[in-house]
């Protein structure tokens, strides 16, 4: 997951301290992320955006936010201000007790100036509809949610989401079907959770990655950054570009040219 579903970045993200390399000049990760060319003809351009301990953990104490610094949400806040849409799983929308999405000043001019609208469209998918109607994510009616669910979806609980949130019924909930559904964006951004990236991932539908990797070792039996369905063959990715925090490397994997 990114940096614990959070909306409006806090007062740090203009105290990063993100280098392209150690000890060097700081850089702007917005204009970083800005900068990078996206965008293929068939579908949208996916991008994964998590953060992981070395030892591997991608949750710990039922979250991401253990594992986060200033930096990573930084870098979390300048990777929203790229896409489209922003998708999400139920579970996670649940675990990190998500909020309406928000962006400050900077980037919400920065993706005027790109030809995108102020604020990107947050996107759950759920077959259960198990959401609360009063959880926090629903609270701005400015910014109403979609929410993508299958034919099975329980008829009350769809009746209750209706009324804070728009609710769309597909005939099923693949990443696939997801994409058709938003096939007028350029960029979707997944923020997990691992069971939806792990659908992507073994769906090939997988073009970046964004990872941060945060100094813990936590051990444990936290889940991967994607589980499920293996992907066949495994994607092949190119380590694209290595930034520095203080703390934490970010680093940028797209598709390998010959995938």
């Amino acid at each position: 997951m990114g940096a614990g579903g959070g909306g409006a970045v806090p007062a740090r993200y203009r105290r990063s301290m993100i280098r392209e390399t150690p000890g060097g000049e700081q850089i702007d990760p917005l204009e970083v992320q800005m900068s990078y060319p996206r965008g293929r003809p068939d579908r949208p351009w996916v991008i994964g955006n998590f953060v992981t301990t070395i030892d591997g953990a991608a949750v710990v104490d039922g979250g991401s936010t253990a594992i986060n610094d200033d930096d990573d949400m930084t870098m979390f806040g300048a990777i929203r201000a790229v896409p489209d849409f922003i998708l999400v799983g139920a579970e996670t929308v649940r675990a990190e007790n998500y909020r309406p999405i928000d962006l400050d000043e900077r980037r919400r001019r920065a993706r005027l100036e790109a030809g995108l609208e102020e604020v990107p469209h947050l996107v759950v998918v759920t077959r259960s509809l198990d959401l609360d109607p009063k959880a926090r994510v629903f609270g701005d009616p400015k910014r109403r949610v979609t929410i993508l669910t299958g034919e099975s979806a329980p008829a009350e609980r769809f009746a209750a989401l209706s009324e804070v949130a728009d609710v769309v019924r597909l005939d099923a909930t693949t990443p696939g079907d997801l994409l058709h559904y938003l096939r007028m964006a350029r960029v979707v951004l997944c923020e997990g959770g691992p069971g939806t990236w792990g659908q992507f991932v073994a769906a090939d539908h997988v073009d970046e990655m964004a990872l941060t990797v945060s100094p813990m070792l936590v051990s444990g039996v936290s889940v991967r950054l994607a589980h499920g369905p293996a992907a066949d063959p495994p994607l092949e990715m190119r380590l694209d570009r290595v930034l520095y925090g203080d703390r934490s490397l970010f680093l940028r994997y797209v598709r390998s040219p010959a995938a």
